[in-house]
């Protein structure tokens, strides 16, 4: 039978062992992620670069990783520039959601991430240049504004605050708005970013069935911080 003290040494010797085993396989677990993260950071600035032809060898020098290293997490270039546009999306989305989560009018909070994202164009440009270049892909993408964008013009119709009977068409309309006003605001730097999105805003918002007087006091209304906006680890 183990005395007390024995059975105290044993416990110290298991947790020891248990944690020198833990360690290496912890950092080793930690340096995958930085290479996976490294990697997706320089497919990001290819994209934003428009540079989709990049070979692999170019985007894991960036990366100052190893060829072998590259496929030890993704089969092929298409599939880490898939993660890379995910991951931007999945954060933008994040973004959203914290920036909205007080907002019980769908309507305002269709409204208030229009307004967001359209200051994002000038605030987060390398994400801004992806999102223009991925194009048409990013309201029809499952993550990012455009689910989010869906649901709300859904429940504000549901709830009577947009006239609407086809949330999918008016999707596509706020997609094609938002593409042509990033790509002006990136055209005309000069431009006044807040103003132009808020415009834009109201005009569908107008489109939608909200009067005039209304839809200009929505996007007249304080928006939260963008820069009070943290946002999750990527990739």
């Amino acid at each position: 039978m183990l005395t007390k003290s024995s059975k105290l040494m044993l416990s110290v010797i298991v947790v020891s062992v248990s944690t020198k085993d833990q360690g290496p396989v912890n950092r080793l677990e930690r340096r995958k992620q930085r290479t996976r993260a490294a990697l997706i950071q320089a497919a990001q600035g290819f994209i934003a670069s428009g540079k989709l032809n990049v070979p692999v060898l170019e985007i894991t020098q960036a990366a100052d990783v190893g060829m072998g290293s590259f496929y030890n997490h993704f089969e092929s270039k298409e599939e880490l520039f898939e993660a890379a546009v995910a991951d931007v999306l999945d954060n933008h989305g994040a973004l959203l959601d914290q920036l909205t989560k007080s907002i019980d009018d769908p309507a305002e909070t269709f409204a208030c991430s229009f307004r967001l994202t359209g200051r994002l164009f000038r605030r987060r440009p390398q994400e801004s240049r992806m999102l223009l270049v991925t194009g048409l892909n990013l309201m029809s993408s499952e993550r990012g504004i455009g689910p989010r964008a869906l649901r709300d013009i859904k429940m504000a119709a549901a709830a009577g605050r947009f006239t609407v009977d086809d949330p999918a068409l008016a999707l596509a309309v706020a997609g094609g708005a938002l593409l042509g006003l990033g790509k002006l605001l990136q055209d005309e730097p000069e431009r006044d970013d807040a103003a132009a999105a808020d415009r834009v805003t109201e005009d569908l918002l107008r489109l939608w069935g909200m009067s005039a007087e209304e839809a200009r006091e929505i996007c007249r209304r304080p928006i939260p911080d963008i820069a009070g906006g943290a946002l999750p680890d990527s990739a």
